[in-house]
């Protein structure tokens, strides 16, 4: 299941979506995400449309997206359940304090497709745009920041290490999960409880594991003279091409196409 985790993971393909400035990306996922929680009834179909759309043309595997959804399973289901049974409204089914209600059916069913379409078009964003290439870009877009004082440059290195760590830090999990397995831990049987003081035996080399990452990535950088964002030049800087501003032009229309039948038709 650890493998299965694709957002922070990038996929290398030549694909439109690649191509485009990660900027464009930034803003067309938070745009995305907005619209999410815009939809009513047939605005899903819109964000479906969209995704599928959006898939086709990053040339990544549909499994491969897919794959991502199963580590959020039981997040989804234990969202759903809460939804279920604590939405009041008309009751179609009761055992004593529980009930079902329709209008608690009908939230656990919107909660799961936005919590779905927001896991996709989060990794689809990092399946598309090197670590570095989005340290970029949310330098740039955070740059007004810069005003008021703000480490923008700081906090998009910090996010980007965060990103580029999650697949490494898996991949440490699942070496360290096979490699205890080995010596006889077992992680599948009992309570919860001996779950959980099974994981003891994991935990503890890898947070071993990745204090030593941070220690010698922290003297790497400082072995290559970095002092921060003060002053540093971009190999390949940032710019916009007739193709980002076809994708801004895309965004207008899908955002218009969202909220106007919300504010206007109330559908």
């Amino acid at each position: 299941m650890l493998r299965e985790i694709t957002i922070g993971q990038y996929y290398e393909a030549d694909s439109i979506l690649h191509r485009l400035d990660p900027r464009v990306k930034i803003i067309g996922t938070l745009v995305y995400i907005v619209s999410l929680f815009v939809f009513r009834t047939w605005g899903y179909l819109l964000g479906a449309a969209a995704l599928v759309i959006l898939i086709i043309l990053s040339k990544v595997p549909f499994r491969f997206m897919i794959k991502g959804l199963r580590p959020i399973i039981m997040i989804l289901m234990f969202t759903m359940v809460l939804n279920i049974l604590l939405t009041p409204g008309e009751v179609l089914w009761q055992y004593r304090f529980l009930h079902v209600t329709r209008q608690g059916l009908v939230l656990a069913g919107k909660m799961a497709v936005r919590l779905v379409f927001l896991v996709l078009g989060a990794s689809l964003m990092t399946l598309t745009t090197t670590p570095n290439k989005l340290t970029d870009a949310l330098e740039r877009l955070l740059g007004p920041l810069k005003v008021f004082h703000v480490p923008v440059h700081e906090i998009a290195m910090m996010m980007s290490i965060a990103m580029r760590f999650i697949p490494i830090l898996m991949e440490e999990t699942d070496r360290i999960m096979k490699a205890q397995m080995a010596r006889g831990a077992d992680f599948e049987s009992g309570g919860i409880i001996q779950k959980v003081k099974a994981m003891v035996p994991l935990l503890v080399p890898l947070f071993v594991s990745a204090f030593r990452r941070a220690n010698d990535l922290a003297l790497a950088m400082e072995a290559r003279c970095y002092h921060g964002g003060e002053g540093r030049t971009q190999m390949k800087p940032l710019r916009y091409e007739g193709r980002d501003y076809t994708a801004f032009i895309i965004m207008l229309i899908y955002l218009a196409a969202t909220i106007v039948p919300r504010v206007v038709l109330h559908v």
